[in-house]
């Protein structure tokens, strides 16, 4: 159990106020709020609190969809071309991130026998 969830489980079980319960823990207060307002908040349940998470996950389905639509024979700097096209404002760093963030196809066209090579 963290300790916000235990604090929040005094005031519900015993009614002991959040802020006795925080100044004996020595817990800011401050923090605890924020720490209620993130558990109760839109994005309890993906994980995606702030405004900048949210458009980061939006623009990595973008840019998965747009891979997958190209057959994923595009990098970095055509997917961004081709994203702006679609009306999207996002930079050609930011397309990069997102296609190394997600796992790609594994080319196993050619194994190197290291322990071989070296013999």
């Amino acid at each position: 159990m963290s300790v916000a969830r235990f604090i929040a489980s005094q005031r519900t079980n015993y009614r002991v106020p959040h802020t006795v319960t925080c100044l004996l823990l020595g817990v800011s207060l401050a923090w605890f709020y924020k720490w209620l307002a993130r558990a109760t908040g839109p994005g309890a349940v993906n994980g995606l609190h702030t405004t900048r998470d949210r458009r980061r996950d939006t623009v990595d389905r973008a840019v998965r969809v747009m891979f997958t639509k190209k057959r994923g024979l595009h990098g970095s700097p055509r997917l961004h071309a081709d994203l702006r096209e679609d009306g999207w404002d996002v930079s050609e760093k930011t397309v990069a991130d997102s296609m190394g963030a997600e796992p790609g196809p594994v080319d196993t066209g050619c194994v190197l026998n290291y322990a071989a090579m070296a013999a």
